[in-house]
């Protein structure tokens, strides 16, 4: 497995969207974070081996047992909520990446609010002019923050 190949692989899981975070890191959410969508997994690019290549969500029953595991880390800043870092690519072979980065995706599905997982079984036009208002209403709440006008930001549906 390597970069190109993940980011593959997680955007062909289902409501999977994908953004660029915190320097050269690729964030993969289910579902838009706009609509409350949350990050299962996370690829650093940089390269710079401090933070390792993947960080992904493992669940409280895995966690423990795949730091047992050589290459495998508690995800800095992420340890807390149960997500393990990669070092290596090789650190699993391409079956188990998959497998791995498949049960984050369900974990996190599994956790999404109510008012999400409606959104996400919307059709996906009616989804993508949901995420697109959602959007420019967070953007019109942070100009007027920055003009000192307070709002308050309506939740999405």
């Amino acid at each position: 497995m390597d970069a190109e190949r993940a980011r593959a692989f997680l955007l062909s899981l289902p409501h999977a969207v994908e953004t660029q975070q915190w320097g050269d890191n690729l964030v993969f959410w289910v579902g838009d974070k706009a609509i409350g969508g949350k990050m299962f997994a996370l690829l650093n690019l940089d390269g710079d081996g401090r933070h390792g290549v993947a960080a992904f969500a493992a669940g409280p029953e895995r966690f423990h047992e795949l730091l047992e595991r050589e290459g495998l880390t508690p995800a800095p800043y992420m340890a807390r909520i149960f997500r393990v870092a990669a070092e290596r690519w090789g650190a699993l072979g391409n079956a188990e990446w998959q497998e791995m980065l498949r049960v984050a995706h369900a974990l996190t599905f599994a956790k999404l609010p109510a008012r999400t997982r409606a959104v996400l079984a919307m059709p996906q036009r009616e989804q993508a002019r949901l995420v697109a208002e959602r959007k420019r209403l967070r953007a019109s709440a942070k100009s007027k923050e920055k003009t000192g006008v307070a709002t308050r930001t309506p939740r999405a549906s």
